[in-house]
């Protein structure tokens, strides 16, 4: 996106998810700890509405899903689970607003990506709507939609910010190889196209054009080219799945102009290396691909490998507090 070439992310962010259910809590540890770059934090725990797939179901303009026994299911009026879903959403952003007075800089908020959203939603048939060309139309349209009302009460509510969106999408890799499971469990939906694949998530990067977007995956081969192309202006993905197969698509996709969140801070419980070390990594990918060391810090942003639903409150404090020294370590020596 090049008029967002100059946008000055944060050096350091969260995924999204963090442990717990107190909104005003999350909100203070997510602002707190990225005075720079925080971010809107997603509880699951607080159950299903809360999670990813539902939070987002939640934002759907004329579409709406309830949670079945297999899981989210779309349906053709609000329910229970969809006002819910939207009660937690106003909850979240009431803690946001309270702890983002005055504040002025980059906001990130996420959304689960059209592709990840297909592959999860149920259709009235049991199958994912990614079974259903047509129900990934309508989806993505709907999502984008969505998407642009929510973007427009955050930006209502936090007058300052420098919105930056970021869509999950978890399954986008297993999408694009046909290795979603269908509702038996005994075969896999069919691979969608790439072209169709990346023209709809550039219609959804086209729904934030006042910032940049960021695509997430903490899934194996992330599909680097695919995501520069359909215009996200960054990519999260979990740094220890890397190969060195990856190696061109990142240094393609760096010399793009096409930022990195390197999630280099486990999302399970464990002891944390000190920060020089947990950059190490990123350093030797730098050294691998010949790029600059001096343009390092200003390539990456460093994050948790993913959400941090899973573990306890105090290490993912600890955990994101971690990715601010970590951060610091690498602009401080980025050789």
């Amino acid at each position: 996106m090049s008029e967002n070439s100059q946008f000055r992310f944060g050096a350091a962010t969260g995924v999204g998810s963090l442990p717990g259910g107190d909104a005003r809590e999350a909100a203070k540890t997510a602002t707190g700890t990225f005075e720079d770059f925080p971010f809107l934090p997603e509880l699951p725990a607080r159950g299903p509405g809360a999670d990813m797939i539902g939070r987002t179901a939640g934002m759907l303009v004329e579409l709406y899903a309830r949670v079945e026994p297999s899981g989210w299911r779309l349906g053709d009026r609000p329910g229970r689970d969809t006002k819910r879903a939207r009660s937690w959403l106003r909850e979240d952003l009431d803690a946001l607003e309270e702890h983002t007075q005055e504040y002025q800089g980059p906001l990130k908020v996420q959304a689960v990506g059209p592709w990840t959203l297909a592959a999860s939603l149920e259709l009235r048939n049991g199958e994912a709507a990614l079974s259903d060309a047509g129900a990934c139309r309508d989806l993505a349209a709907s999502l984008a939609e969505g998407l642009r009302q929510h973007l427009a009460e955050v930006r209502r509510r936090v007058p300052g910010a420098q919105l930056v969106l970021q869509l999950d999408e978890p399954s986008l890799a297993a999408v694009l190889r046909g290795r979603v499971k269908t509702a038996s469990g005994y075969r896999t939906h069919r691979a969608v196209d790439r072209q169709i694949a990346e023209q709809t998530l550039r219609d959804l990067v086209g729904t934030h054009p006042d910032g940049p977007v960021v695509v997430h995956s903490c899934a194996p081969d992330v599909p680097f080219a695919l995501l520069r192309r359909a215009g996200a202006a960054a990519v999260s993905f979990d740094f220890s799945l890397l190969t060195e197969r990856d190696d061109e698509a990142i240094g393609e996709a760096v010399e793009g102009g096409t930022r990195l969140f390197a999630g280099i801070v486990p999302s399970v419980e464990g002891p944390l290396s000190d920060p020089a070390g947990s950059v190490m990594g990123v350093r030797t990918l730098w050294r691998r691909l010949g790029l600059s060391p001096g343009h390092l810090a200003e390539a990456v942003t460093l994050t948790p490998a993913c959400g941090l639903a899973g573990v306890s409150p105090g290490y993912a404090r600890q955990a994101l507090a971690h990715c601010v020294r970590a951060a610091r370590s690498l602009a401080d020596n980025p050789e």
